[in-house]
């Protein structure tokens, strides 16, 4: 849980009760601290979280059931009865017993899943503002417990059943729990009632799951889990389930046809076998064998792996992944659209400038602390304009900068009572909160907004409008943001039902810094160099985007768009601009949509960031939806597939970079797979269509399946990326995970690891070495030059001596494992008779090291050719330039 600033709607101040704890006070006298840290633990101990039930991580017996519906496992098993049936019962024996290591194997990829996805279903539970121990503090949806006040905002999803002990303006949609679609206004009661069934207006309850769709408010859980009005109708959440991705599609296809075409060569074997050699018996287990090599069985296992560890590796770089397929998604974006407040900033304000009378006060400049008279009442008002402890980054610097320049003057109110507020709309980018002293009168009205709106209200001269929007450009152009400022008073008994009735007189300016946060120039510039355009959104004026553009390093900063010339464009037009223009300003959110829809127009892949209720559109028209973990509303993580919880521009960059690490080590995984499979499959049928001894049994294909499973699922996964994954464009997004070059890699590579077996096994066959010494011989190379595949694919761009230098703890233990196993089965006699193997001298597995080298030589020499090729590419391109910077700078 974390502490933070909550903006409380009618938050009063923070007081102490009689006991010396901190208290906060609400306009109706109401005075709560919350539950305290200890008291919530215990509730929770009793109560239990606050979640409906949900499918659980699967049980033991569970995870059997799906091993033994795995057709590997069926084939060991098939294996093992027909040598018990023939009385071979130590290789029988030797066959259940890989049963049960296949087994344990599958058991360590699912428990290794299942935590990762239980550690992705804690961090996707939604996080509720409640009171604790007197301060507000943001905590998970399902640590919320029976007591707990909890503050609600718009586009908040109630966390669970309570009443409303202080609200403003709040309206609720209930349709989950009640069918109806329109939302129902909420009233306070300070005093306990009863609970009543949802629906209707004015009662003093919100229901857990409905949304906060107006307003805000304060109040007090009743009920939290299944007791509350959705557990009672039996509208359980489930849990985190992978989807069935484009990939996984893809790799089912390919499992089906290997599939058919594994039982058409499979029943070829046993009829060649028993026509040619009368050993019908033989055959059956040659064919079985077979199966067992071509089935690659690892595919779907690598995928879930893949997917769910990439989920939980981007969550590392404080990104949620709310949607498991955007994984394969993230290293196809070309276009990140980004708000510039919070997400390319700090999002931490501070007042520099302000304009009051025709004069400018730079307060950065300033080194006197006090505030000359002249500023005083737009200091004033603009804090009347916020809340007593605002949330917002601008009220909050207004509000410290105000509490310091002005304390011990009669500008400061804190015994104000607030009467109403004029929220901010669409339509006019301006609030107003209407205030009474407790010994006066009249009302006093304080407004603030964007200064063309607060102009509006005002009811400024065209000539007044022209000068006021002179000095906003020039303040927008030194990168601030600019306020507005005005006030009013009232003295009729009945408001207006709008602020354009009241009459405003206008105040000045108020502009305010946000820095830009380290790293993000940096993170721009990775985005250039991976060919992905980079597109800042914000509703600020069109010289502070441009500002902060140049200081993040957008291409073009000062060929900005605004959100008055978007609408005034036909959707032809914007699909040209949007070409070559990176920011847009003075956008709302309704206006994301239609950017999105531009782009994906051009046949881009757009990742759009948001965090309000009207972004939720835009979110999920995006390729990639990336929600605002911080100041999101829960509306926009719902319907984004991403959330980025630290709001910052890098974490996203650094998501692309894992997308594209994760499809490019899938890719490697895969040709791996093949790659290991092909030699297997030739070994396998060669001899029988040669008439030579049998070489692969099936114990010993499902001993290689040993190093094939984690090979590909756990050290291939585990290794990082390549150096060069951020300098090339964006993969296609159709893009096949069995493109022509993976495919052609993994043959080639099968084909070469199974010619050099085949001459070993050929060469000592014809030598007269024997069958079991020809079978140990090519055996030892078999599983040596499958070591080599782990190796050469763990880079296609690095040599085998370069990707030494990069750790992964993963491999050493699957090498040490593998030599380890097979020096057993080599040297000691009981499992060497039980492989049929003979004696093999350190001449000969000096010959299967050497033999199993050479089998990748040729990978290893395509790497070395295309690094040098890349090179000589690079320094002709620098030559180039070089001379063509000298010819314009006159130089020789």
């Amino acid at each position: 849980m974390d502490t933070a600033s909550v903006q409380l709607p009618t938050l009063s101040g923070v007081d102490q009760d009689s006991a010396g704890s901190p208290t906060v006070e609400f306009e109706n006298g109401v005075q709560l601290a919350g539950l305290s840290s200890a008291e919530a633990k215990e509730r929770l101990r009793i109560d239990g979280p606050n979640e409906l039930p949900s499918s659980k991580p699967r049980s033991v017996a569970a995870i059997a059931w799906e091993v033994v519906k795995e057709p590997i496992f069926l084939l060991l098993v098939a294996c093992g009865t027909i040598y018990l049936f023939l009385g071979d019962k130590q290789e029988a024996l030797m066959l259940l017993g890989f049963v049960f290591v296949v087994t344990g194997i599958s058991f360590y990829q699912e428990h290794k899943t299942e935590r990762t996805l239980e550690a992705l279903r804690d961090l996707s539970s939604p996080r509720a503002l409640v009171i604790r121990d007197g301060k507000p503090i943001r905590i998970p949806g399902r640590e919320i417990v029976k007591g707990d006040v909890v503050v609600l905002s718009e586009g908040d999803r109630v966390p669970a059943d309570s009443r409303v002990i202080s609200c403003v303006n709040l309206s609720c949609d209930e349709s989950l729990l009640t069918g109806e679609s329109v939302s129902v206004r909420k009233a306070a009661s300070a005093a306990p009632v009863d609970a009543v069934r949802p629906g209707g207006d004015d009662l003093p309850f919100v229901y857990s799951g409905s949304l906060v769709v107006q307003g805000r408010g304060v109040a007090v859980v009743q009920t939290v889990g299944l007791h509350t009005e959705i557990g009672k109708i039996g509208k359980a959440l489930q849990s985190v389930h992978l989807e069935k991705t484009r990939l996984q599609k893809e790799t089912g296809r390919w499992v089906r046809i290997l599939a058919i075409v594994g039982g058409l060569l499979c029943l070829l074997v046993v009829l060649l076998h028993g026509l040619t050699r009368g050993s019908w018996l033989d055959g059956v287990l040659s064919g079985l064998t077979l199966a067992m090599a071509i089935l690659p069985n690892e595919l779907p296992v690598v995928l879930t792996i893949f997917m769910a560890l990439g989920a939980w590796r981007i969550s590392k770089w404080h990104v949620l992944t709310r949607r498991v397929p955007v994984v394969e998604t993230l290293g196809s974006a070309s276009v990140l659209c980004v708000d510039k407040t919070g997400t390319v900033t700090m999002n931490r304000m501070s007042v520099q400038n302000l304009y009051a009378d025709g004069e400018f006060h730079h307060v950065g400049k300033d080194p006197n602390p006090s505030l000359p008279e002249k500023f005083h009442s737009l200091i004033e008002f603009s804090i009347l304009a916020n809340h007593r402890d605002p949330f917002d980054p601008m009220e909050r610097a207004l509000n410290e900068f105000g509490k310091s320049r002005l304390a011990n003057t009669e500008h400061l109110h804190g015994d104000w009572i607030l009467v109403r507020q004029y929220p901010l709309s669409p339509e006019l980018l301006a609030l107003s909160h209407v205030w009474r002293s407790p010994t006066g009168l009249d009302y006093v009205i304080a407004a603030k907004g964007a200064p063309e709106a607060v102009a509006d209200l005002c009811h400024l001269k065209p000539e007044q409008m022209d000068a006021l929007l002179s000095q906003v450009g020039s303040m927008a152009n030194e990168g601030l943001r600019v306020l507005g400022v005005a006030r009013a008073y009232f003295q009729k008994s009945q408001l207006p039902r709008k602020q354009h009735d009241f009459d405003f007189e206008f105040l000045g300016l108020v502009g305010l810094a946000d820095p830009v946060r380290p790293g993000v120039a940096k993170a721009v510039e990775e985005c250039y160099s991976a060919g992905i355009q980079v597109v800042m959104i914000t509703g600020d004026y069109a010289g502070t985007a441009a500002n902060i553009g140049r200081q993040i390093g957008l291409r073009n900063p000062d060929q900005c768009i605004t959100g008055p010339e978007l609408d005034s464009m036909d959707d032809d037009e914007l699909r040209q601009r949007v070409r070559t223009t990176n920011v847009f300003a003075r956008v709302v959110p309704e206006q994301k949509l239609r950017l999105v829809r531009a782009f994906r127009a051009n046949g881009e892949i757009v990742a759009m960031t948001g965090d309000g209720v009207n972004d939720a559109p835009a979110l999920k028209a995006a390729d990639i939806g990336i929600a605002m973990g911080g100041r999101g509303t829960d509306v926009a993580r719902e319907a984004a597939a991403l959330v980025l919880l630290d709001d910052d521009f890098s974490s996203i960059v650094h998501a692309v970079r894992l997308g594209r690490r994760i499809f490019d080590n899938l890719k490697k995984a895969i040709a791996y797979t093949l790659a290991s499979h092909l030699p297997i499959i030739g070994l396998t049928l060669i001899p029988v269509m040669m008439k030579w001894p049998l070489i692969l049994l099936p114990f010993h294909v499902a001993f290689l399946h040993l190093i094939i499973d984690p090979a590909c699922s756990i050290v291939l996964e585990a290794e990082r990326e390549e150096s060069t994954v951020m300098q090339h464009p964006p993969r296609a997004a159709n893009e096949p995970l069995f493109g022509r070059r993976t495919f052609a890699i993994s043959i080639l590579q099968g084909l070469s690891v199974l010619g050099v077996v085949l001459a070993v096994f050929a060469a000592a066959h014809y030598s007269g070495r024997g069958e079991q010494e020809a079978r140990a011989l090519t055996f030892s190379t078999l599983v040596m030059a499958n070591l080599a595949l782990i190796f050469t694919n763990r880079s296609w761009g690095r040599t085998i001596l370069a990707t030494l230098h990069s750790p992964n703890p993963s491999l050493w233990w699957v090498i040490g494992g593998t030599i380890g196993f097979l020096g057993l089965a080599i040297f000691v006699p009981f499992l060497r008779e039980l492989f049929r193997f003979s004696v093999l001298h350190p001449v000969d597995l000096a010959v299967c090291v050497g033999a199993a080298a050479c089998s990748i030589l040729w990978f290893e020499a395509l790497k070395v050719w295309k690094t040098r090729g890349t090179q000589l590419q690079e320094g002709v391109r620098n030559t180039v330039t070089d001379g063509t910077y000298r010819q314009q700078n006159g130089g020789p």
